[in-house]
């Protein structure tokens, strides 16, 4: 996987939330951190001030952006050790009956198609790449375990991501690729706030009450810390939540 002075990262989603937070973490522990994610602007906030970004605006629905983006990584850095798959979306709020099939693409496109085509891409560049291995860590969700009302595109993809990581770890054995997923609940981003779990989040009795929220910035120290594993080493899953927040329990 290199030595910490040349290790590279792909980051997307990184404009914003949890995805910009992991990208400061990564840059400040001095990786090469190629930045993706749809608007230049906020991408290029998150790189200020870090001589080892790399923008590289990106739609991870489109399979010729995400084609471009780890060509430029093969190009420009020469070998790619970590894939934060982050991109995504909470999708329509609404029983599952409310749920137009519009919104109901649209969330699948972000969350889980966008995911498996980074992946994918990321995975032919480990493979390729001399010595083989890199690790791709999977932004899932508490919603890859138990939802919350009103949710069913969101959640869905979820669940699917946990599937998609399971088979990544098995396809990637061969050529030293580890996958893991880390399920994030209530870190404090600007997101999380305007949904206003703090204040009432709507709960399974129909209920709204607020919720604990933590910091975004140990939400990113969990991802760094999966990432600087040893190759000899993997987190398949990694669960960390606010304290207290009702997630066991639910209901």
């Amino acid at each position: 996987m290199g030595t910490q002075g040349n290790r590279t990262a792909v980051i997307t989603g990184a404009g914003s939330g949890i995805g910009q937070a992991v990208a400061r973490g990564f840059l400040n522990a001095g990786y090469a951190v190629v930045l993706a994610g749809r608007r230049r602007e906020a991408l290029e906030e998150t790189a200020r001030g870090h001589a080892l970004a790399h923008v590289v605006p990106t739609d991870v629905t489109r399979h010729d952006d995400v084609e471009r983006l780890f060509e430029r990584v093969r190009t420009e850095l020469g070998v790619l050790n970590i894939l934060f798959n982050n991109a995504g979306m909470f999708g329509p709020p609404g029983g599952v009956d409310e749920i137009s099939p519009e919104a109901w693409s649209e969330t699948v496109a972000v969350n889980l198609t966008g995911s498996f085509l980074c992946a994918a891409a990321a995975f032919r560049l480990m493979k390729s790449q001399h010595p083989q291995g890199g690790r791709i860590i999977n932004n899932g969700s508490i919603a890859a375990h138990s939802p919350r009302p009103r949710s069913a595109a969101y959640t869905t993809t979820k669940h699917a991501i946990t599937g998609l990581t399971k088979s990544i770890e098995l396809d990637g054995r061969a050529y030293g690729i580890t996958c893991g997923q880390i399920d994030i609940g209530n870190a404090h981003t600007e997101l999380m706030s305007t949904l206003g779990v703090g204040d009432g989040a709507l709960q399974a009795d129909g209920s709204r009450r607020p919720e604990p929220t933590f910091p975004v910035d140990e939400a990113a120290r969990a991802v760094l810390y999966m990432a600087q594993l040893p190759p000899s080493a993997s987190i398949g899953s990694l669960l960390i939540t606010a304290s207290g927040m009702p997630f066991i329990g639910r209901g």
